[in-house]
């Protein structure tokens, strides 16, 4: 269902409100990068500070702006359920492709909740789900044998972004799923690594800045080219690296402040990177031909 690259897009804001205008060049550089599709409101996009009214506009104007010429995977999770049906019919109604839905944080469900949280999302949407599993964040993980079940259950579960760093439980996955269901990695450093046990792309924070290269990193390695796709792996991996010197989104939001695409602004309690974070940044950009 879902492969290749997937940005993970930076939110844009302007005087404390969304940043319209830079979004729509964000997107507009997405789309002409090639990637596969682009993940509005995750992570990267500061869903965690944005009202509902914003998250559900900036999914709207992610569909609107991309005119189907990718696909739109919608950042639409909770850790309350009955609000992640309400993004997720949302995104449904905006027209997205998809609807990420990441594993309840904060109140730390049994595996048991965690099937029924997913199964009642499941069953109130016709969209595709990609589930998210990220136990640094949510404190919880979303144990193998509960994404088999909630595939079997649910033919609208169809991905999962694996974002817990391991290799191994990539492996474990791929062994019970069945291989239409797509493994995507969650992080930019192990896109290589998990795509050789099973993984079929990446929703990426380093494609907000170089689309185009990870594009051809990622499908170089699905169309069997892995010298060339190891190449640009190790040509970027400082790159990979330097966008988690602190807390995700900051520097990558810093990076794109730097190249002049949208002002270096956060909500609280996200705030500019340290001064020594900064000149290390800005050094691995340069060094990977991003920053002249």
């Amino acid at each position: 269902m879902f492969s290749g690259v997937y940005t993970a897009l930076v939110t844009p804001f302007s005087k404390g409100r969304l940043d319209e205008a830079a979004l729509k060049k964000l997107i507009e550089l997405q789309v002409q990068g090639g990637v596969d599709g682009i993940v509005p409101v995750g992570t990267t996009g500061e869903s965690p500070t944005v009202d509902f009214e914003e998250h559900v506009r900036l999914v709207e104007l992610s569909v609107y702006y991309a005119k189907g010429r990718c696909k739109i995977i919608a950042g639409s999770g909770a850790n309350s359920t009955e609000e992640a049906l309400y993004l997720a019919k949302s995104a449904e109604y905006a027209g997205a492709d998809g609807s990420l839905q990441v594993c309840p944080y904060y109140n730390k469900p049994s595996q048991a909740g965690l099937y029924a949280h997913f199964s009642e999302i499941a069953k109130s949407t016709n969209l595709p789900i990609v589930l998210y599993s990220i136990p640094g964040r949510c404190n919880v993980e979303l144990e193998v044998s509960t994404v088999m079940r909630l595939a079997a259950d649910h033919p609208n579960i169809v991905c999962i972004k694996e974002a817990g760093g391991d290799v191994d439980r990539v492996s474990q996955l791929r062994n019970v799923l069945p291989r239409k269901f797509s493994i995507l990695s969650g992080d930019d450093s192990l896109t290589l690594p998990f795509m050789a046990v099973g993984a079929q792309g990446v929703i990426s924070v380093a494609a907000n800045l170089i689309p185009r290269q990870l594009t051809k990193m990622v499908h170089a390695y699905l169309k069997g080219d892995q010298k060339g796709s190891l190449k640009l792996h190790e040509k970027y991996y400082p790159l990979f690296r330097s966008l988690f010197i602190e807390t995700n989104p900051t520097p990558v939001k810093a990076a794109l402040a730097m190249m002049g695409l949208v002002r270096e602004e956060y909500r609280l309690p996200l705030v500019r990177m340290e001064p020594n974070n900064r000149r290390e940044l800005r050094a691995t950009l340069r060094s990977v031909g991003v920053l002249k």
